[in-house]
Parts: structure tokens; C-alpha cells; sequence
């Protein structure tokens, strides 16, 4: 045995044995050794065995260990949440937490859900929870195209699931729906009307649904038949705000949208204010329609035709898929997909006046 170690560890109440040095002194990852010392199924008896015991023997006894020795797991997964700024979480997470509880709980598993504060990110959060072994796993939520969290629960062998998708799927179970099949169908829907100059509001950049629901909307003025004008594309519409201010700018230019499909539900209530303020109506001079399906949309007037998500299916969904990857189950195999509902109300309707004749209506006002 290293004689350093075995007299750093000795020292009681000192702790001062970190897990990379029991993880170099058997010549393992620490993520291998965290694994091992928490009972995952994918990390063999043979290593275990050869991790505790040298754990044992050194003195090395976080806070979580004996309990992680006598149980085997702490049967708990996670989510993380920012509270910072506007929360574009909101919205959905009731049904997400309540379908994550629902599958969660009928194994006998808790879900911790985790805030992090505007002075801690969620990457900072996740990495103490890892560190605690206070869960077994993470669900993570609208992934970014270059993803920290991802990253450090790969490096960490910690295991999870994306809502959502990346552009290198390899070893990433995941569950989504296809954001980029309704962008396609809701341009389909509103040429079939008789729209031809059709905007787009697209989420924030660096969102990976912002790079495959805007793919959707050109895919589907292809199919329509109709031109890729960039003028009619703006990103960054993830608030009423936002959306509002986008949608305003869209209008102003000198061939307006005579219809405009947002990715997100909430930037399309925003957009209703931008045409409401221009002296236009919702559904007769500018159609709308979304994605999301949030409750809200029902109660816009008109209300809001959307693709609509089951958030509860998802977090079923997430919750079946992080405990099979968490039984062992090969992360490649663990990754599904699903299709956005129409409902249709009455934001998109046959254009009542072309381009020109909405520019000089709204320059007249």
C-alpha cells in the first residue's frame, strides 16, 4: 500500500483522501471509483470488490459512503433548474415533474429537484450533487449545442438523459419530440392557406431546437414550393418580450409576413401584442402559429394554433429511460423520439390582404 496515503487516511476526522487519489493509487478513473463505491450495475464485482477494499483499508469515508455501502444506490435522480432571469421552464415543468414523479415513484425512486441561484449556474449545482452521490442520475433539459453539463456527466460516468437532442448522439439516451417535423407542417398548413411571404421566430442560439426547428421551417418553405428570404428569419424569441419585439420587427419590414409560425408558444403571445399594437388582428390580417402547447395558448383571443407536446409522456418517458441506463442498459438503445399534436384554433386563417397591401396598412396607421 502507498505508505503516504495509507498515513493521510489514517488521520481521523481529517479527510483530507480525496477520491482522485484513491482513484490513482488503484489506477482507475475516478468516475470507475465513484461508480464502484455507489454499487452501479455496470462496474463489475471483481472491481468493486478491489475499490472498497483499498477504500477500507486507506480511510476514505465521504459523508455518503456508508450509506452508499448498504444500499447500493440512493435511488433518487435529479433536475436541475435555473432561477435566474426569465424562466422559460416555467410553462412546461409542472407536467415534466409530474410525469418524472409518476414513473419515478412507482420503482420506489424519489426525484430531487435542484435550483440553481442567478450567483450559482446549473453546471455548478450538478457538479456538488455528483460530488454528495446524493442521486443516481440526472435528467437534463433543453441541451445546448455545446453542452458543459453533458460533458462532465460523461466524463464523470454519471448517468442521465437528454430532453432533448445534440448533433453527436453517440452514448447520450435521450428522449424528444420532433420540433422540426411541426415547424415543417405548420408552413405547410399556412401555404395551403394561401400565405406566400411566411416569417419565422426561432429560440436563442446555442439551443440545439433552435438549429432543427429552424431546418423545419426552410424544409417546409421547400416543400411549399416558396423562396428563403433571411429577412423573414429572427432567432432569440424564448419570452413574451422577446417574442413581441421580434415580431414588431418582422412587421416593419417592406414586405411584411402575412403569417408567422414561432418555435416556442410563449414568443407567439408576444407576437399578439406586436400585432395588436399595429391595429391588426390575430387570425384575419397576420396569422400565428407555435409550438409548445402551453395552457396559455387556449386562452388567447383567438386562440393560439399550436403543435402541442405531452409533457407528462415525456417525463414518463425520461424517468423509464434514466433507470434502464441506470440498470446498465446500453445508452446507444436509449433514445426516442415522438410527434407534436396539431391543435388548431383560430390564429391562422386564410391572408385577408397580400405583402403590399399589410405594408400599406400598417404604414397608413
Amino acid at each position: 500500500m502507498d505508505e503516504t496515503l495509507a498515513k493521510q487516511g489514517s488521520k481521523v476526522g481529517s479527510n483530507k483522501l480525496k477520491i482522485g487519489d484513491l482513484a490513482r493509487h488503484l489506477g482507475l478513473s475516478k468516475g470507475t471509483v465513484s461508480r464502484a463505491l455507489s454499487g452501479y450495475p455496470d462496474i463489475s464485482e471483481k472491481t468493486k470488490e478491489r475499490v472498497i477494499r483499498a477504500a477500507n483499508e486507506l480511510g476514505y469515508k465521504p459523508s455518503s459512503y456508508a450509506r452508499a455501502l448498504s444500499t447500493g444506490l440512493a435511488r433518487s435522480a435529479a433536475l436541475v433548474l435555473s432561477v435566474s432571469g426569465d424562466s422559460v421552464q416555467k410553462a412546461y415543468l409542472p407536467d415534466i415533474l409530474d410525469g418524472l414523479s409518476t414513473r419515478l415513484g412507482a420503482d420506489g425512486w424519489t426525484l430531487t429537484v435542484a435550483t440553481a441561484s442567478p450567483e450559482e449556474d446549473d453546471l455548478a449545482v450538478q457538479e456538488r450533487l455528483i460530488a454528495e452521490r446524493k442521486v443516481d442520475g440526472f435528467i437534463i433539459t433543453r441541451t445546448r449545442r455545446h453542452d458543459p453539463r453533458i460533458t462532465a456527466l460523461l466524463e464523470a460516468e454519471v448517468p442521465f438523459v437528454m430532453y432533448g437532442r445534440q448533433e453527436d448522439m453517440s452514448g447520450k439516451p435521450s428522449f424528444d419530440y420532433l420540433g422540426e417535423t411541426a415547424m415543417e407542417q405548420a408552413v405547410i398548413r399556412l401555404a395551403r392557406l394561401g400565405h406566400r411571404r411566411i416569417g419565422y421566430i426561432g429560440a436563442r442560439d446555442g439551443f440545439y431546437m433552435q438549429e432543427r426547428r429552424t431546418e423545419g421551417y426552410v424544409a417546409g418553405l421547400a416543400d411549399a414550393g416558396l423562396p428563403l428570404d433571411m429577412d423573414m428569419v429572427r432567432a432569440g424569441g424564448m419570452t413574451e418580450a422577446e417574442g413581441a419585439a421580434l415580431a414588431a420587427d418582422l412587421l416593419a419590414q417592406t414586405e411584411p409576413p402575412t403569417a408567422i409560425v414561432c418555435a416556442m408558444d410563449v414568443a407567439a403571445l408576444g407576437a399578439y401584442r406586436a400585432v395588436e399594437a399595429l391595429g391588426l388582428r390575430v387570425g384575419h390580417e397576420v396569422s400565428l402559429m407555435a409550438y409548445d402547447g402551453i395552457a396559455e395558448g387556449a386562452y388567447a383571443r383567438p386562440g393560439l394554433t399550436t403543435y402541442a407536446v405531452d409533457g407528462r409522456a415525456a417525463g414518463q418517458a425520461l424517468a423509464d429511460l434514466l433507470l434502464r441506463r441506470i440498470a446498465g442498459e446500453a445508452p446507444d438503445r436509449l433514445q426516442e423520439t415522438g410527434e407534436a399534436r396539431l391543435i388548431a384554433r383560430g390564429s391562422d386563417r386564410a391572408p385577408a390582404l397580400t405583402s403590399a397591401e399589410l405594408a400599406v396598412r400598417i404604414a397608413g396607421r
